[in-house]
């Protein structure tokens, strides 16, 4: 098992991707920290995995003092902490027009923030087990949806932190830092986000080719199976990398209309 008696912290793991990763992890041999908003979801997700297998914490990451429980749960559930996985984040609609400073500092706190917070928390515990971080960022990041625009700004500056202690990190504390940008990925959120925007129950079954050449467009275990690369061993020490999980060249673009 490539994760084997690992203990894993991961953000937003009651749906989508993050509970994609906890899965695999656990599939991998791994021990995780199941944490969301969604009471309900986050324990039958625990059930799935078994109750020896992970914990759940629920709570918002803006609060003051999370990233610091989050570590306790880890530590006093399963005695050790080896990677933490920050996926967690807040997906919002907006533009120029429609983002106030208060909107845009909320985005930030969840997006960028708190996962500076969990790693500053998680260090001491990864340093021990010469541990690693992975943050799930977007190709958004690169430069974003026009109507994508603070959450875009905030992977970006999830990004540049990864490069930063990617780095500084890995040379001082034998802790390695990396992070995967998904493109475009069928999760719970997204087909409800779609429905809203008024897109018909079925609307993945037939997207235009520009934005998936393949006839589809990611799936949630996908990622995860990339996740696992970097969570395990066999990553050796590569640190500061961002790697782009998407099947064109639009990065974090939409292009634009004749």
């Amino acid at each position: 098992m490539r994760l084997n008696q690992k203990v894993i912290i991961i953000t937003g793991s009651c749906t989508g991707i993050g509970k994609a990763i906890a899965k695999r992890c656990v599939e991998e041999g791994a021990r995780v920290v199941v944490h969301g908003l969604e009471p309900e979801l986050g324990a039958d997700v625990v059930q799935e995995l078994g109750p020896g297998n992970a914990v759940l914490h629920i709570e918002d990451l803006a609060q003051e003092g999370v990233a610091e429980r989050l570590v306790a749960r880890a530590i006093q559930t399963f005695g050790r902490l080896d990677a933490v996985v920050n996926n967690a984040a807040l997906v919002a609609t907006s533009n120029l027009h429609t983002t106030d400073l208060a909107f845009f500092r909320h985005i930030l706190e969840v997006n960028t923030l708190a996962p500076f917070a969990l790693i500053k928390a998680a260090l001491p515990h990864l340093k021990a087990t010469k541990g690693c971080v992975l943050n799930i960022g977007s190709v958004n990041g690169w430069s974003g949806e026009p109507d994508l625009m603070a959450y875009s700004v905030s992977k970006g500056a999830l990004m540049t932190l990864t490069r930063n202690l990617g780095d500084t990190l890995h040379r001082e504390d034998g802790v390695r830092v990396n992070q995967i940008n998904p493109g475009w990925v069928l999760t719970e959120n997204e087909a409800r986000r779609k429905h809203e925007q008024g897109f018909a129950a079925d609307w993945y079954k037939d997207v235009p080719a520009v934005f998936a050449p393949s006839g589809r467009i990611l799936w949630p275990a996908e990622i995860a199976a990339a996740a696992v690369y970097w969570l395990a061993d066999e990553s050796g020490p590569i640190s500061g990398q961002i790697v782009d999980l998407e099947q064109h060249p639009l990065i974090g673009r939409n292009p634009p209309k004749n």
